[in-house]
């Protein structure tokens, strides 16, 4: 699988924003069958950093009502990717 089909976005929310800045870890969204020597392989490739750790978790989809219909999000998977202390990806550069 190719390092752009892997990494599906990166995830910029509090808590990883928090990540980002105290433990220097990048949160993104990957593909389901990605495990964690392919998503570090696919972010030192893509970002040009060098990985020291991977941690994924697993997201089930939500169930959700509209009406007197239910249906279900998609399930997701998440990778949290721990960079060398000089390193940094940044993805809003000057704003």
């Amino acid at each position: 699988m190719l390092p752009q089909e892997l990494i599906r976005r990166p995830l910029i929310t509090e808590k990883a924003t928090r990540l980002k800045e105290s433990a220097n870890t990048v949160c993104f969204e990957v593909a389901r069958s990605a495990n964690r020597i392919e998503v570090a392989r696919a972010v030192e490739k893509l970002f040009g950093v060098k990985v020291i750790d991977v941690r994924t978790a697993n997201r089930q989809g939500k169930w959700k009502r509209m009406g007197r219909f239910v249906g279900q999000r998609k399930a997701w998977k998440k990778a949290y990717v721990r960079l060398a202390p000089d390193q940094k990806i940044e993805f809003f550069e000057g704003v």
